[in-house]
């Protein structure tokens, strides 16, 4: 129906930092998180491609601004480290998305057309039971909170 509406970026990707961040950022994020600390320049010796400078500095200034990585100086260089880990951007890429999507009155397709996708795996009925559970985990959790909230509430009045 919607032909090309999702192209292959968003779509069977094995790197959820893809719709995020283009190419060259990624391949920089991915020389930063191999380091502790790192300079444009020693970025630039390890990407696989050959990129200029001036790219690359432009490239993780970027990722300075969009807050992927920290700077600090040394000397008239800076010296660039990465925010968070992989896993913690990915995890906050992935949570800014759908939190994304589940806002508004597309919710309850969104969220079955995700039913569906899942139940349609190989292993679909594994993921659908592991989603089951948790969404009994969240909410018990939410429930715990509602009833701390209420307690809270009644003890300041009382």
């Amino acid at each position: 129906m919607f032909k090309g509406l999702w192209n292959s970026r968003w779509r069977r990707s094995e790197d959820p930092l893809r719709a995020a961040l283009g190419n060259l950022e990624r391949e920089v994020m991915d020389v930063v998180w191999q380091t502790d600390e790192t300079t444009v320049r020693e970025v630039q010796a390890v990407l696989p491609r050959r990129v200029a400078y001036t790219t690359v500095m432009t490239t993780l200034d970027r990722l300075f601004k969009k807050g992927f990585v920290s700077r600090s100086r040394a000397g008239r260089a800076f010296v660039y480290r990465a925010s968070r880990t992989r896993q913690q951007t990915e995890a906050a890429v992935a949570s800014g998305f759908v939190s994304g999507l589940f806002s508004g009155s597309a919710a309850m397709p969104i969220l079955s057309n995700l039913v569906d996708a899942v139940g349609s795996q190989d292993d679909g009925v594994d993921l659908l039971n592991a989603l089951e559970e948790m969404v009994r985990d969240k909410r018990r959790r939410m429930e715990q909170d509602s009833l701390a909230t209420h307690r809270d509430q009644a003890d300041k009045k009382a």
